[in-house]
This record gives structure tokens, sequence and C-alpha cells, in this order.
């Protein structure tokens, strides 16, 4: 590869950055070219610029041979992930700290174009029958469905499991059954506390390890879409209003997860306009006043940014972050709730603090083989709350 002519200058540009490491690219060039012109208005600003760009470690002595061999194959330094280094002499095998993992984009989708001319919305009934009770509102919380997670792919699990459409699509009638028997009020507060989704491509958000699989993303939608949306089907004629909240910011189903919500509440909403109000959470934790309650949801660890999400049993950094986020918001005069998913344990806590509930709930799915290898075979299951003004009843179901 021929060298560059801007090579002369990678003693002054190590100068400089030894003098100011946080200058862009841009403004050395500018500053060893003497000019004030930009990229736009000079070319030789907008080579050297690149070549500042991609030198810029190998000048400055970060990781100089992995940037001579891929500057070398004319390759981004951070598309290779590892590399054999070969001649006459040595073999040496070398992993490439700058590389980046290049993950799948899930764009959004415009689903009310789609489907606003192809639905026709339906009259509930609205002829409910009168419920003599004290309780204000019922509450559903499921969480961790992972739709397309495969639980013994090669047949050689620890312990066995089945986790297919088959399967989803029991725990479905039994979870809408039981919020039907159980029916105390006419409001539904239902919640999906995130991971709903297994992952786009086999990878999780932060494009991990693969994940064991036995849906396509195309199959996967179908099926997670179908679940969302014979929910609402099989509850919409029980209750007077539903209010639904899904958790769109975890660390499996991230984006997929939130075009499926996306198009499970368009679809929805369009259908039962006067009975079903969707909520998407994109923000890694929020909440919801209902009467007198304050329910502070999130899924428990984000798409992106935490090393270390929150743990099943609560520490003093978790309970600080939860007082901290009750005086942001001035929630002090609620009975507050905080509701998680992610730990695949029901744990409910309502006594470790004086200011909040700390609610983890279980995984509506099977633990997968990694969980099972690692920990145990845990148990699946689902919550159906009751609220009453001062008191509320608290059902689990468990698979």
């Amino acid at each position: 590869m021929t060298e560059s002519k801007w090579k002369i200058y990678d003693e002054q540009i190590k100068e400089v950055l030894q003098q100011n490491e946080n200058l862009t690219d841009v403004d050395v060039a500018k500053k060893l070219l003497n000019t004030d012109l930009t990229t736009k208005e000079s070319l030789d600003v907008c080579t050297f610029r690149t070549y500042i760009r991609r030198n810029r470690n190998r000048i400055l002595d970060k990781h100089e041979g992995i940037y001579n061999a891929t500057d070398s194959l004319d390759v981004p330094n951070t598309s290779v992930k590892h590399m054999w280094l070969k001649d006459k002499e040595k073999s040496i095998f070398v992993k490439n700290p700058n590389y980046q993992e290049q993950t799948a984009e899930v764009k959004e989708i415009d689903f009310l174009s789609i489907f606003k001319d192809k639905i026709t919305p339906i009259k509930v009934n609205t002829d409910f029958r009168t419920l003599a009770t004290p309780y204000l509102f019922d509450r559903a919380v499921f969480t961790d469905v992972h739709v397309g997670m495969d639980v013994n792919k090669d047949g050689y699990s620890l312990y066995d499991g089945v986790w297919n459409e088959e399967e989803l699509n029991k725990r479905l009638d039994i979870f809408v059954n039981e919020i039907i028997r159980k029916q105390k009020s006419n409001t539904l507060f239902l919640n999906d506390l995130g991971d709903f989704m297994d992952g786009w491509d086999g990878l999780t958000t932060r494009g991990g390890h693969k994940l064991p699989q036995n849906m396509d993303n195309q199959k996967a939608f179908d099926v997670g879409l179908q679940f969302k949306i014979k929910t609402i089907d099989a509850l919409v004629n029980y209750y007077e209003k539903i209010k639904v909240v899904n958790i769109c910011n975890d660390n499996h189903a991230g984006s997929f997860g939130y075009i499926v919500n996306s198009a499970f509440k368009t679809y929805i909403e369009l259908k039962y306009p006067d009975n079903v109000e969707i909520i998407n959470q994109r923000k890694f934790i929020d909440h919801y006043i209902i009467d007198n309650y304050c329910f502070i949801l999130t899924h428990g660890k984000d798409d992106k940014s935490l090393k270390f999400g929150f743990k099943p049993q609560l520490d003093a950094p978790q309970i600080e972050k939860i007082k901290n986020y009750i005086d942001e918001y001035k929630l002090h005069q609620y009975k507050v709730e905080f509701s998680k998913g992610d730990s695949h344990q029901l744990l409910l806590d309502f006594t470790t603090s004086n200011n909040f509930e700390y609610q983890n709930f279980g995984a509506f799915s099977p633990p997968s083989d990694w969980v099972k290898t690692n920990f145990k075979n845990t148990k699946s299951s689902f919550t159906i709350l009751h609220y009453e003004k001062e008191q509320k009843t608290i059902n689990n179901y468990i698979f």
C-alpha cells in the first residue's frame, strides 16, 4: 500500500496530542496546516483529518502492532476481532482490544400507516357486573417471557425443558384465566417488566454471546405479537379499563421488544379505543400513579449502560438510588412499590426499606440452559395483585 503523504507529520501530531489528547482530529489538522479552513473548504484539511483519525492510536503508541497490521490490509481497526501474526520464527494469536461488535439496528416502523385502514374499532360491552368489593383496581405482572429462547437446543441440557410457541400459549391461557377467575374490580393494570423477546439475531442488546434460539426474527415477532393481542382480546370483555405498561429498555429484547410492542400498541388502541391504554416505557426507570399508589417500574438491567443491574436483594447503594428517585419526583405521599424483573426470582421485600416495597417478579419463561447449568432449575411464575385503599392481596401462580 502506498505510504501516505501525511506520514511525515507523525512526530508533530504526536507532540500536539501529547499536549492535549482531547483535541479533535480536524483541530489537529488545522493547527498543523496553520489554517482556519474547514474540511468542506480544503481537501488537504479533509484528507489530513482522515489520516489522523486512522492513525491516532498508532502515533500515540496505543496497540501499535495491531494498528500497523490492520492498516497494511487497509481495513478498519475496529472491525477486526483477532488475528494470527505468523512468520518463519513465530505464530502469535492476538486479540484486538479496539474491536467493536457490529450489531444489526432495528429501526422504528410506522405501524399506524399499516393498520389504520384495516382495523374496525370494536365497541366493547359496557354492561359490566357490579363488583361489591372495596378493591380499587387489579394488577397483573409478568416478566422475562423470552420469546424464541431454546432451553434445550442440543438435547443435552442439565435439566429437561421445553419453551416454544405451544408451551407459551398454554401458559398464556393459564395467565388470562387466573386474572379473570380472581377479578375483584373493573380496572386492570397490566405490567410486562421486560425481556419479552429473547434477542434479535440471537444476540442480547449488547451484542454478547450467541443465544440458543428456536425461532428466527420473523417467527419470533409473529409469536410475540400474537401473545400480546390474545391477552387483551381475552380480557377486554371483563374490564372496563385496561392500562398496559410494557418495558422496552432491557438487556435481551431491546429494540426488538419495542418494535413488537409498538405494533401491539397501534393495533390494540385502534381496535379498542375506549377501553385500552398502552404505554411502551423506553426509560430505564419510570413511574405511574394509580389512586394513592405509585409504581416505579424497571426491568432491572438496561440495554447498554449498566454493568450491574438491580440485585434480587436490596443493598445500601440500591436503597439510596431508589430513595433519590422518590425524592427527585416528590413521591413521598404515595405507597411506593419498586417493581423489577431480570433476576428470574420471585422475591417480594416489604420491610428492608420504610420508603418503598422492593418487588422482584418471577420469570414467565422456564430457565435457560445457561441458568440451569450455572445456578439451578428455577421456577416460573406470574403475579396477580388486588388493591384496596390501604391494603392489597397477592396471588403468585407458580408453573
